[in-house]
């Protein structure tokens, strides 16, 4: 610990307040939200994220102390490198789900293909075929457990693109021109992120 540009006993409370503060609004926005994917819930996640390393810092500057917790992120891209107006963009999206209730996924894929096919509930691929075929991505995302899942994790990307592409160009190969370099933005859901926000607060 050196000597130097130590912080004050002042500057590390008001960041403790900080941390404080941001946890708070970090529940006041889960207790508002306005849906699975709302902006607000991600802004003031990281805000917390910000105001628990500047305290981690100042804790360790001002001490030689840590805090017993760290708040993941999930912007592990490299640096943005792509065009300032791009003229397309890319969304990328991964759901991860566990088959949690197997023989509701299959009652639920029987009733969407009706009784001429009784072929619907045979397997968990041939079950999963029926209900992406029938539902929007984002419709079961809402209603996972009706269909006898589980979430897991989620990510969503924002990429720029040179330029729009043509119908059909990307199909056989939809996933290789993911560019980490190419992407605006990006937000993540993670059980992993509630855990270490149990840690800041166990009271919450």
């Amino acid at each position: 610990m050196s000597d130097a540009a130590q912080p004050t006993v002042d500057e590390v409370r008001a960041a403790a307040e900080a941390v404080k503060t941001a946890l708070d609004r970090h529940l006041e926005a889960i207790e508002n939200r306005s849906g699975e994917d709302d902006p607000a819930i991600y802004a003031a996640f990281d805000a917390l994220a910000t105001a628990a390393e500047a305290y981690d810092e100042l804790l360790y500057d001002a001490y030689d102390e840590v805090t017993p917790f760290e708040v993941p992120s999930g912007d592990t891209l490299p640096e943005y490198a792509g065009p300032e107006d791009p003229v397309a963009i890319s969304v990328l999206i991964r759901r991860d789900y566990t088959v949690a209730e197997p023989q509701r996924l299959f009652a639920q894929a029987e009733r969407i293909a009706g009784a001429d096919d009784d072929t619907a509930g045979d397997s968990v691929n041939t079950a999963v075929g029926v209900l992406f075929g029938e539902y929007e991505p984002d419709e079961i995302a809402q209603r996972h457990k009706e269909f006898g899942l589980e979430e897991g994790d989620s990510t969503l990307w924002v990429a720029a693109a040179e330029e729009p592409t043509e119908p059909g160009a990307w199909l056989g190969t939809p996933f290789d021109q993911a560019d980490p370099q190419l992407v605006i933005c990006r937000f993540d859901v993670s059980a992993v992120f509630d855990d270490e926000l149990e840690a800041l607060d166990p009271d919450h």
